[in-house]
Order: C-alpha cells, then structure tokens, then sequence
C-alpha cells in the first residue's frame, strides 16, 4: 500500500529553495559566456609565446603588452594621446550626428526634400573616408579640422539614414489619431513621431559613432602627430609591436566602453518612453 501512495508536493518555499542554485549558475553562465572567447584567445596568446610558437618580434606576449601599458601610463603619455583622440572623436561625433538628425528629420518630414537630396547622398555615402582625405586636405590643411571633417563625415551617414526611417515608420493609423484629436504639425511630430523613432535614433547614433570611432584611428593613422591612432604608427615605425598591441588595447576599451554607454542611454529612454505611455494610458482609462 505504501508503494502506491503517491509522494505529498514540495512546498512552493522548499522547490524555490532547491532550484535557486540552478537559476544562479544559469545566470552566472549568461554572464560569463562573452567572455569565453576573448579569454580563450587570451591563453592561447600566452601559450603561444611561452612556448615560443610566436617570435616577439611578431606578437610580444600579453605580460610584455602589459608592461607596456603600465608604462605609458605612469609616463602620461597613455593621457595625453588617449584625450587628443577623444577630444576629436566627440567633436567630429557631435557634429555629423546634428547635422545627420537635421538631415534625416527633414526629409523624413518633407518628401520632396528627399526627392531631391537622398539620391545624391546615397551616391556621396558610398566614397569611403579614406578617398575624402586628399580633397579635404587640399581645403583645410593637415590640421584638427581634417580630422573633425573626416569623422563627421563618418558619423553623418548612419544617423541620417537612420533619423530618416525612423520618421517614416510611424503607423499612418496613429497620425490619423492625432489629426482627429486636432493635434497641430508640431504636436504630431514631438507627440507622436518622435516617440516612435526614438529607438531607431539611438541606433543610428550607435552607429554613427562606432563609424566615427573607426575613422578617427584611420585619419589618425594617415595625418597625426599625437592621439591612439599615431601611437599604433608610432610603434610600427619602431617595430615595437607591445606599444602597437597596447594602443590597440585602449582603443578597442574605449570604443566598447562609450558604445555600451549608448546602449544604456538607449535602454533608459525606451524606459521613460514606455513609462510615459502608460501613464497616459493610465490616465486615458481614468477620464
């Protein structure tokens, strides 16, 4: 008899108890798993050289690249070029990114603007930035305006075309909404377009910025005498390939560091935006 008897249910209590460890792995495993690339990479760098698969002249081990950060930090110079690349970067970046919002809302707003404007642009866009440099250096010299050109340039094509979609993929049922309720042009663009583009804003800023992020080592590259890009020049025209691994490094941080700045700017606007919306639902099912 007791071998029928049917086992009693855990409590709700005791089965959290017992699956809560499971739930921590599995979420520690989420966590972890970016990173198992980079880390395996990593060692096999370090195997590598200490096994001397690698010669160092060709890739110095990551310890040797370590020191070579340590150093250029406590030199200061690791400050000095890292500001004089950001410093480019968020100007050049500022500056396509407005005009590019500017661009790509009018035309989203105006079609006959875009009739006239989006096929020229779109053949203009298909020049890479490297083709540019000898006719803006003609222009403006070899100084900072050639490098806030050129990454302006970068940053201007994503945000354009992105802002431009953006305004355009609003549901015409929404603005038919809008004009019954007697909604001015101005009203409908801030009240109702724009909440709707603001997620592909954000990605056309993403990507204006990786795009702008990109040219900035390339023009630095080509016409610099200071910033992360020249200390990659630098430490080739040396063949001291840890300073040029090292630079490589703080660049690729520093790109990942602002691009996630960007995506948590993105989540907290599409927060706000959705908090703002139900509040007005809220309120809509109060009245």
């Amino acid at each position: 008899m007791s071998g029928n008897t049917l086992s009693a249910p855990l409590p709700a209590a005791r089965r959290n108890a017992l699956h809560a460890p499971l739930d921590l792995l599995r979420g520690a495993g989420g966590r972890l798993l970016p990173w198992l690339l980079p880390l395996a990479l990593l060692a096999l760098w370090q195997l590598g050289a200490s096994q001397g698969w690698i010669s160092p002249q060709v890739l110095p081990s990551p310890h040797f690249v370590w020191l070579t950060l340590q150093d250029l930090y406590s030199s200061g110079d690791l400050w000095l070029n890292v500001q004089a690349s950001m410093q480019r970067v968020l100007v050049g970046f500022a500056a396509g990114s407005l005009l590019g919002l500017a661009l790509g809302a009018a035309m989203g707003l105006w079609r006959p603007l875009e009739a006239y404007i989006l096929p020229t642009f779109n053949a203009l866009v298909q020049i890479p930035v490297l083709a540019w440099l000898p006719f803006v250096l003609l222009l403006v010299g070899i100084g900072e305006p050639l490098k806030y050109i050129l990454i302006a340039k970068a940053a201007l094509v994503p945000v354009t075309l992105n802002t431009l979609q953006g305004f355009r993929q609003t549901p015409a049922s929404l603005l038919e909404v809008a004009r019954v309720y007697g909604y001015s042009r101005r009203q409908q663009v801030l009240e109702v377009v724009l909440p709707q583009a603001l997620p592909t804003l954000f990605t056309g800023l993403r990507l204006g910025f990786t795009k702008a992020w990109l040219s900035l080592v390339v023009v630095e590259l080509v016409a610099s005498s200071e910033g992360l890009g020249y200390l990659i020049v630098y430490g080739r025209q040396l063949f001291q390939l840890d300073l040029v691994m090292a630079a490589v490094i703080v660049v690729g941080a520093i790109g990942y560091a602002i691009d996630k700045l960007l995506d948590l700017a993105e989540t907290r606007a599409a927060g706000g935006q959705a908090a703002t919306r139900l509040g007005a639902a809220s309120t809509g099912a109060r009245a």
